[in-house]
Formats: C-alpha cells, structure tokens, sequence
C-alpha cells in the first residue's frame, strides 16, 4: 500500500530545496503544506535565514513553533517563493483547484504577490480536467449568502455550504465558503471569470496562470512539470 503522507512529505522537500537564503517565503495551507514548513523549519534550524508570509493563522502558528520568522505584506509586498499544496492539477495546463482547507482567498493573494508560485502534490492529484473529483470552493460573504448560493446555483453550479460539523465552516476572514459542484470543466478561466461574478462572492478556488512548477510525488520518484 502507498503511504501518501511520506509522498507527499517527498515532494515537499523537493520544492524545500529551491528556498535560499534572504528569501520572502509564501507558506501554503493544508496537510502537504505542514510538510513544507517542517522542511523549512528543520533548514533555519540548521541556518537558513528567510522570512514568511503564512496563509493562514494555523500556518503562522506551525511556523512560530518552528522558529520562522514572520513577516507581512506591510513589510514585503512581493514574494521570492510561495509553496503550496492543490486538490487538483490539470496535467496539460497547470491549472488548479485549492480551498479544501479554507485558504483559499489568502493563498490566492499569496501566489499573485509570488515571482514564483510552486505546488506540491502527490500523483493522485493529477487530473485530465478539473474538477473530475473536487468541487471548487467558493469563498462568500456571510450577509445574504443564500442570496449568492442562489445566483451560483442559476449560474449552473450546485453550491453546497461547507457545515462539517453542522455549524458553517469560517474561514480566517470570517467568511462562509461554498463548494460548488460544476463537473469537469472544459474551460477554467471562464469557468473563473462566472464563479466570481456574482454580488457576495468574494474569491474562488480556481487558480488560472498563477503555477509556475508542479512538483509530484509517486511510488516511481519524483517529477517536476513546468508551464
């Protein structure tokens, strides 16, 4: 049996390697992210001096233990490097959907401020086209959200409120997320473009021409695809 954890922990020192000194680091959210972070946290043990930019308050926390120094967009408004994990990746194009772990608006900010953006994922992520097994989350404001699930849903997506535990999920922004179920898409920045239309809609988890490398862990080694 595939231990996806020690994958997904080999892709992420793979993409650990590319951080050097004197770098403002983007520190993604999610169980391939924490890999990161410790990776990153075992280097400034040993001397690696970054700074970093986390995605979410659990990150922050995660890197504080470990000793990363911390830093804002208020000090840093550019990234060297951001490193995050996806729920999928479309193979031919580098397109993905991200948000599972509700971070989606704040690793969004993160990668557009990146000079590069790397994702790290184990090869179960791979898709033919989006969406073939994850909605795509939807982040909304919490005022009138069934107002904008409605617009969503006669957009032709079937949105679902994220409630896992019967209580609306919220992010770090305070927000509600939706996950919309659209079925593969053929066409994500347009698919992009209609998700962000409506009046609440605050970000979605489509991330169009924001991938600068896919770094993929499988039982066969490691491979490294770029745009």
């Amino acid at each position: 049996m595939i231990d996806r954890d020690e994958l997904k922990r080999a892709a992420a020192m793979k993409a650990v390697e590319l951080v050097e000194d004197g770098m403002v680091v983007g520190l993604g959210t999610g169980s391939t992210a924490a890999f990161v972070v410790a990776g990153l946290g075992e280097r400034v043990r040993k001397g690696l001096k970054i700074v970093a930019i986390p995605t979410s308050e659990h990150t922050a926390e995660m890197a504080r233990e470990l000793g990363i120094e911390l830093t804002n967009f208020a000090q840093h408004q550019r990234i060297d490097l951001a490193i995050d994990g996806a729920d999928e990746v479309e193979r031919r194009s580098l397109q993905l959907i991200k948000g599972r772990g509700g971070a989606l608006l704040r690793e969004k900010i993160v990668a557009a401020a990146s000079q590069r953006f790397i994702v790290v994922v184990d090869s179960e992520k791979i898709v033919d086209h989006l969406g073939q097994n994850f909605p795509v989350p939807v982040e909304i404001v919490r005022f009138g959200w069934q107002v904008t699930a409605a617009t969503l849903a006669a957009a032709g997506a079937r949105p679902e409120l994220r409630a896992p535990h019967g209580e609306p999920f919220l992010t770090d922004g305070g927000n509600y997320i939706l996950d919309c179920h659209v079925g593969q898409i053929q066409d994500p920045v347009e698919m992009e473009r209609r998700l962000n239309a409506p009046v609440g809609v605050v970000e979605n988890g489509l991330f169009v021409g924001r991938t600068s490398q896919v770094i993929i862990a499988s039982e066969t080694g490691i491979e490294v695809l770029n745009p």
